[in-house]
Parts: C-alpha cells; structure tokens; sequence
C-alpha cells in the first residue's frame, strides 16, 4: 500500500502536467496547520522560476483542475502560492478501510528485494550487562523490526566481543586462581580432557578485578597479553577454557535480553571472523595495501579532503595479535560470504565514530564490498543523568542493566491498580510490561544520535509522550470493548464519519505510512513513537467527545466501534515494531 501523500502527489504531479507544467513540481506534504487543510503542495514557488510567471498563476491553474476531483472536499490557492487540499470524508475513509484490511497496517513495502545485516548488543562475554548496553539493544531491535515491517530480509548479529583482551586478562585471573587445572598446561587434550563448569557470577567477578589488576601488576598484564596471542593461535588448554566461558556467559546474556522483548538470529563474535582474517590479510597484502610500521601492520586511509586527522587502521599488532579493526574487517567478509547484504548496520554508541570510519574506508579500498552495498555506522548519543552526565549508581559506579530492570519494575508495580487483576501472577507481568515499555519509549522516543536524560518517574507517568500513556490507551480501548462484549476478532468495518474528532483520528491512521517512510530513511525509531503518540492523542480526544458505551444510534456505535478496534491494532503494531509488548489492564 502507498504512502497517502505518495498517492497525492500522482494526483497533484497529473494535474500540473495538465495545466503544461512540469510534473515534477506535484510534491505533496502532510500540513502543519490541520486546521486550515490536511495537505499541501508547494511546487507553484519553484515553477515561477521555471515559467516565469508569478507563482500564484501556476497554483490557481492547477488548483482548478484538482478541484474537479472528487476526492477533494476543498482545494485552495493561497498567497504567496501554496496549494491547500483537505479530503472528502468518504476518501479518507476509504484510506482506512485499506489500511485496516492491509496486511501490513498499511506500512508501505520496499519496491525491491533488500538484505540488511544489523549488528547491535555487542556485549563482551564474561561480564553483565550495565546500562551502556540498553541503547544499543533497544536502538537495535527497534531498527531490526522496522526494516522487517518494511518487507526487508533482516539478519540480527550480537557481535560479542569475545576474542581481545579481555579474554586474555579473565584466563589469565583464572589461572592464577586455580593453577591446578589441567587446561594451563601444555599436556590438556581437548579429545580427553574436560575443563571446570564455569559460573556467571564468578566471571562478572572477575573481569573488573583481572583488569584493575593489569592496571597494578605489569607482569599480569603482560602475562594476560600473552595468553590472548596464545588463545588466537587456538592453543587447545586456552582455547577450551574460552568455549566454557563462552557458554556460561551467552547463556545468561540470553535472560537479560529476554527481559527487554531482544533477540539475535545470531550470537555470533569476534571470534567467528578469525577464520577469515587469513584471507583479510592475503587480500590486504595482494593489493599493496598493508605495510609495517614499527613491528606493526597497518593500512593507511587518509584522504586529501579529510579536515581531522584519520589514523590509519592497525591491523596486527607487533606480538600478533589482532584487534577491532580486524575483526570487524574479517567479519565484512563472512557477512558478505555467508548473506550477500545490501546494507550492514552498525547500531554503536556514536563516539565510536572514527573507528566506524576507518573501517568502511579500508574495506571500500580493499573491495571487500561491492559498490551498492552501503555500510552504516547509525551511532547514538548517551543515557544521562540529571546532571547530565552518562547515568551512574549512586555511588558514582555503572549500573548493571539487571539493577535498572529491577527499579523500573518496582515502580512500575507501584503505579498499577492491584484491584483490576485477578492474580499476583498478573500484576507482576503487567508491571514488567510497563517497567519494559517506560524505559524503551524514553529512550526511543529521542533521535537515536542525541543523548537523553533518564529519568523514570516521567517515564512512568500515564501522561505526555511515555510509554506509560500508551499502554494505557490500549487498556482504555480493552476496557471499552470488554464492556460491550465485543469479540475482537475477524475483519475491522469501518461506517461513516460522523464528528470532527473522528476525521482527526482517521487522518492520524491515514498518515501512518508518512512516519514509517520518515522511520526508515532516516534509521529513526522516534517517529515510530511520535506517530503511537498522534495517534493516542487523537484516540483519547474522540474518546472523551463521543460517548460510544450510550450511543442508541446502532449504525454510529459500530462505525466507532469498529474505529476503536482498528486504533487498537495500529497503537499494538507501533509497539511491536518498537519491541514493547501491550496489555489489557492496568
């Protein structure tokens, strides 16, 4: 199904070739002043130019051929030379009755074939998650279900950050710990030997100490870079100990995402591209690309327009031993190998930038990609405090995502009215729910690339643009429905117009093609959320000027009835692409 403004604009494009102008000047906007028209076309001030005639001619020409159309209850030419058009209430119906019969809630679909990568999470393993992963996951997933809405072929990748130092420093603790186990020694065979069962909560432990350690203890630090050239080079005592790690760490990163509506379609790392980094280097190599600088081998990407330093991209360090650079440069390949991708998205906090930048450079240099695929950095900015820095514990620490859950969630069950439940199984869920859908609509609903303020008790009201506000509406559509013992089931009928508050709520379910269209362009879940937010407002003010459960007129309370249904199910499609799951009752 087209965008409304897509099918104007034909309409209006017609009509200005009609009147011997150029159709490319039919451009049609949605309005910003509703009250004077719903829509708008500005093409007559870039014709004056063109035709050399006072503007106002052109939009009087054209106005006069679109007022013979029937779908326009009014067509103006105003000074200096907008084009305003407002819609017959039988077409703007007939734009919902398409909208609620549609497949696809009336989301227009890509014209072609389109393969997306999206890389977000990008947790490191042996540590929990704290709240610098929220904006990733929840940018991520957001971006994820929208391109899928969009009848794009999506794939999900985590990309743990599973092969550095990190893992070097952790085994190297681990050692120290328990220099009895087999695995530190040059004799384990993994055919016959087993390593110890490793749990979570001992690694959370000891990453933070290991590290500060490094910081402290040279000798471990050295010792710690030493065991990650080690492990790279698949040493099998090493090596089986990081399986371990791994599976302890991904099967409880996997409850954590659960708890926020986050799934991967693949929990790959850094580590799944080592076997490509070969062929990174051999292709480096065989264009002349890569040289040694001082025991190390890079590759330089500065270009003559550049008005910042760009470094150029290490790829092996002097002991070996690769990093970032390479592995992200190693997994363009197995993503283009494995995918075929149009797009690869990289959904990482903004600051990561410069990196993002050397990459693409040297993977463009080195034709590791093909000309139409596009490689994305969709950066964001920082959850902050209210003293506007990057959000902390109380005690100035970062807070583990796990904590933040359980504080949304405890007044989110504050909030709710234990009264309308039936079980303490259902309040519980429910608060879930709300803590869940508090926290990602306030994130959400700001530009991905611009930093926020957290702050829960706002995002936990039922008023203004919150998450809150919106299930709420949900509910209050339940409610409504339940009471008139209404089966939320089979085809939506949508009747006549009959209030002015309906024709607002219409043209708010009419321009939901509009926000997805601005959604997906841009790599934006915030007009996703403001386009919920329309649309609940909308729905409340019809609510409150229409009293649907009294209504005697059968023929009217379908038609609002009906209307209510189809809110209902486009409010709960904006949550789902948003990852926020509704609920009945609050």
């Amino acid at each position: 199904m087209k965008k409304t403004t897509a099918i104007l604009t034909e309409i209006v494009s017609d009509a200005f070739e009609q009147c011997g102008y150029d159709r490319t000047l039919g451009n049609v906007i949605v309005s910003d002043r509703i009250d004077l028209c719903q829509f708008q076309c500005n093409g007559a001030f870039a014709g004056a130019k063109l035709y050399r005639k006072a503007p106002i001619i052109i939009a009087k020409d054209v106005a006069a051929v679109l007022a013979e159309n029937p779908i326009f209850s009014k067509v103006e030419a105003v000074n200096p030379a907008f084009i305003n058009l407002t819609l017959t209430d039988e077409y703007l119906a007939s734009i919902c009755r398409e909208i609620a019969n549609d497949e696809f809630c009336g989301i227009p679909q890509v014209e072609k074939e389109t393969t997306v990568v999206i890389d977000y999470g990008g947790p490191n393993v042996a540590k929990p998650l704290h709240i610098g992963h929220l904006r990733s996951a929840v940018i991520g997933e957001a971006l994820k279900r929208l391109a899928r809405s969009c009848g794009m072929k999506v794939i999900g990748d985590v990309h743990l950050g599973d092969w550095g130092m990190p893992m070097g420093l952790v085994i190297a603790e681990l050692s120290e710990r328990n220099p009895g186990w087999k695995c530190f020694t040059d004799e384990f065979d993994p055919a016959v030997d087993k390593v110890a069962a490793l749990d979570v909560n001992e690694l959370n432990e000891i990453y933070p100490y290991a590290s500060k350690k490094s910081k402290e203890d040279e000798s471990f630090k050295d010792k710690a870079h030493s065991i990650t050239a080690q492990l790279q080079a698949r040493k099998p005592g090493y090596y089986a100990l990081w399986q371990e790690i791994i599976r302890a760490s991904v099967e409880d990163l996997k409850k954590s995402y659960s708890k926020l509506s986050v799934d991967f379609d693949y929990w790959y790392g850094e580590s799944d591209a080592d076997d490509y980094i070969p062929r990174l280097l051999k292709v480096l190599d065989d264009k002349g690309l890569m040289y040694e600088n001082d025991g190390a081998m890079i590759v330089d990407v500065a270009e003559e327009t550049d008005k910042a330093p760009v470094p150029p991209v290490l790829i092996k360090k002097t002991d070996g031993s690769v990093l970032y650079d390479t592995t992200d440069l190693a997994t363009i390949i197995q993503r283009q190998e494995d995918f075929k991708p149009d797009n690869i998205w990289y959904v990482v906090d903004k600051r990561q930038a410069l990196h993002f930048e050397q990459c693409f450079r040297c993977a463009r240099k080195a034709s590791l990609v093909s000309d139409s695929t596009t490689l994305e950095h969709l950066g964001f900015g920082t959850m902050n405090g209210s003293d506007g820095k990057p959000y902390k514990t109380r005690d100035g620490g970062v807070m583990q995502l796990s904590m933040l859950l359980d504080t949304a969630y405890n007044a989110a069950y504050e909030r709710i009215n234990k009264d309308n439940f039936d079980s303490e199984k259902e309040i519980s869920e429910t608060a879930q729910k709300l803590a869940v859908a508090s926290i990602k609509f306030g994130d959400l609903i700001n530009h991905r690339s611009k930093d926020y303020v957290f702050d829960l008790d706002k995002f936990l009201s039922a008023e203004g643009k919150t998450g809150a506000y919106l299930l709420y509406m949900v509910t209050r559509i339940c409610s409504v429905l339940r009471r008139l013992g209404i089966d939320d089931e089979g085809d939506i009928q949508l009747g006549e117009i009959y209030t002015d508050s309906e024709r607002e709520l219409m043209l708010a379910i009419a321009l939901t093609g509009e926000a997805f269209g601005h959604a997906i362009a841009e790599r934006a879940p915030n007009y996703i959320c403001e386009n919920a937010y329309a649309l609940a407002v909308s729905f409340s003010k019809f609510y409150h000027e229409n009293h649907i459960l009294s209504e005697e007129d059968e023929q009217k309370k379908s038609a609002w009835i009906n209307l209510c249904r189809l809110v209902k199910k486009m409010i709960i499609k904006h949550l789902d692409v948003l990852a926020i799951e509704s609920v009945e009752k609050m």
